[in-house]
């Protein structure tokens, strides 16, 4: 008879103890540690791939090849640019996101745009009809994916060794469990080694393999911390229920940039590619109302302009609220705390609600000029002139630091019509403002860029 045994494991590194302990020995994180039931078995069974490849040798550093990694076109630009330019071969990678925001909507109705690839789905959470039924809201048949419905490692390895498809889909992570381990599906265990022998086979018959991930409470991929180390890729696909958008982040990525960016519009047929988000995040007319300003951020290689909110009013309950969606509360206190210093705005008894429209959240701090703009247009209740567009970062002493990239950002301004941009002075040197048919603004100070915004 098998003994059974309880020991506490960390979710954040994965190490265990036999008794609880408040710190992790290991990683150092707090409250991290849970039960789990395991049994040792007499002999330690490992699944494995059904391929025996040869041990490898050590090489010298001179004698690798290297070269670009061919690439699968998932015909889809949008998760092209952020995978790095496509799937590499061989590659394991993770999309995680909330429950019911589209994880495998994206994942299915890619796969269904790549019939001339053979495509092993598995669904461990949805029967075969539920999927039949979803392909068919998508409006989307292929004749070389194959569903099945299994949680067995052991036996998704036989339906793979029998298809020999050139990509497995697998629907999620959390609900595939091997014999080898006798803890549930979905523990900390289970995840680990399941992971680490797809990620096996991956790289022995150069498979991709895309893993769907749930995440927790906290928005972080749910399961052990070194399921995110054992993975190549992974991907965050994030948006408010609430909005139309959905935004597919790179977070790790060994084959490309992390800084990419996908944005998606949720409709009743499926995910629609963004392939100009300028267009629709400024779909609303603004003119002559106080509180907007458009702001021209980039994320990873892609310029697009955005609508920041802001709400001035008088502290009624006494102490004044900051609340800040879709931009940094602190990095919001930092601005109002410049603005009363050096621009001489007493903001300290008003309360400060910011917004960045379309539910997507920004962290280039180019938009820094725009939040503030969007703030003295709340406080002192006077609309921006329409056709203006600001990009700057804020110093602590209230100078306006250059930006990146400002090519790109002038033309996207220049493209949608604006007429005159707002950019810190810096940013002129070396620029050829010949032919630019938008009028440039330097600016050098909060307080130079507040008259020229408000005269």
């Amino acid at each position: 008879m098998a003994k059974e045994k309880t020991v506490y494991v960390c979710t954040n590194c994965g190490q265990d103890s036999p008794k609880w302990v408040g710190k992790c020995t290991s990683c150092g994180e707090w409250n991290t540690y849970v039960e789990e039931i395991v049994r040792k078995e007499p002999t330690n069974k490992r699944p494995v791939s059904g391929i025996e490849t040869p041990k490898a040798k050590p090489v010298m550093l001179r004698e690798i090849e290297a070269g670009d990694e061919p690439r699968i076109n998932m015909n889809d630009d949008e998760l092209n640019r952020v995978l790095g330019g496509g799937l590499v071969p061989g590659s394991l990678v993770l999309i995680g996101g909330e429950p019911g925001i589209g994880k495998s909507t994206l994942v299915l109705q890619t796969v269904l745009r790549m019939p001339q690839h053979r495509i092993l789905y598995v669904s461990g959470e949805e029967s075969a009809r539920q999927l039949k039924l979803r392909a068919d809201r998508l409006h989307g048949i292929s004749d070389n994916c194959y569903i099945v419905c299994e949680t067995s490692l052991e036996q998704i390895y036989v339906h793979i060794k029998n298809i020999r498809p050139q990509l497995v889909i697998i629907d999620s992570i959390q609900t595939v469990s091997t014999e080898s381990i006798e803890s549930s599906p979905g523990s900390i265990s289970q995840v680990r080694e399941c992971s680490a022998s797809i990620l096996r086979f991956a790289k022995e018959t150069h498979t991709p393999v895309l893993l769907i991930g749930h995440i927790n409470k906290e928005g972080s991929i749910a399961g052990p911390k070194v399921l995110e180390h054992i993975v190549d890729t992974v991907l965050q696909f994030e948006g408010d229920q609430h909005y139309m958008y959905r935004i597919l982040r790179s977070i790790k990525n060994r084959f490309g940039s992390t800084s990419e960016l996908g944005i998606y519009e949720m409709r009743q047929d499926g995910l629609r590619q963004v392939s100009n988000p300028s267009e629709l995040l400024l779909s609303q007319d603004h003119e002559g109302m106080s509180g907007i300003a458009i702001a021209s951020a980039i994320e990873g290689m892609r310029p697009f302009l955005i609508e920041t909110q802001a709400l001035v009013s008088s502290a009624v309950y006494g102490n004044p609220q900051r609340s800040s969606t879709g931009f940094d509360i602190r990095r919001m206190n930092m601005l109002l705390a410049v603005l009363e210093k050096r621009v001489g705005f007493k903001l300290a008894q008003k309360d400060v609600f910011l917004n960045i429209a379309g539910g997507i959240r920004v962290n280039d701090p180019a938009i820094d000029l725009g939040v503030i703009s969007a703030i003295l247009s709340s406080n002192m209740d006077t609309g921006i002139e329409s056709g203006v567009c600001v990009a700057g970062e804020i110093g602590l002493s209230g100078e306006i630091r250059p930006v990146s990239r400002i090519e790109q950002r002038i033309s996207e301004a220049e493209k949608l019509g604006f007429k005159q941009f707002i950019l810190p002075k810096y940013n002129l040197q070396g620029l050829n403002a010949k032919n630019v048919k938008i009028e440039l603004v330097p600016v050098r100070k909060v307080e130079e860029a507040f008259r020229v915004l408000f005269g």
